[in-house]
């Protein structure tokens, strides 16, 4: 019996988003999308890395599960809509978003991993234009 939980083994495939952002020409934009190496994007270095990166996804998705069988329906959906209310919060485009809120909610704030250490703004290689990134969030460029 599986009460409707789903399947922890990784399934293979492609990850959805390859975070080539194309323009009119088919060409990748340097200016507003940053410069990236598009083979480190397209490759998969490791099997096990595509069940990495879907991991907190598929933990998620099961403990809606467990929650919705355990408490109900109304559980998971005012959780849902909490995470959404807490995504949509607004600031410009092109400054960094801690997202404090998002990750008490999901219990990241009590986690440290690489991205907490290295990802830092300060730091960060990819800043876009402030102009050139208002433009292509409202649809000019």
């Amino acid at each position: 019996m599986s009460f409707a939980l789903p399947s922890i083994k990784s399934k293979p495939g492609q990850p959805e988003d390859f975070g080539i952002n194309e323009g009119k020409f088919g060409v990748p934009e340097a200016l507003t999308g940053g410069l990236s190496s598009v083979r480190a994007s397209l490759d998969v270095p490791h099997p096990l890395m595509l069940s990495e990166l879907n991991y907190r996804k598929n933990v998620d998705k099961m403990n809606m599960t467990i929650l919705r069988n355990t408490q109900g329906l109304h559980a998971p959906l005012r959780i849902a809509l909490e995470q959404k209310a807490v995504k949509k919060g607004g600031h410009l485009p092109f400054l960094p978003s801690h997202n404090v809120l998002h990750e008490s909610l999901t219990g990241r704030d009590i986690e440290m991993d690489g991205s907490d250490v290295f990802n830092t703004p300060e730091f960060m290689e990819v800043a876009g234009l402030p102009h050139a990134v208002m433009e292509k969030s409202l649809g000019i460029l």
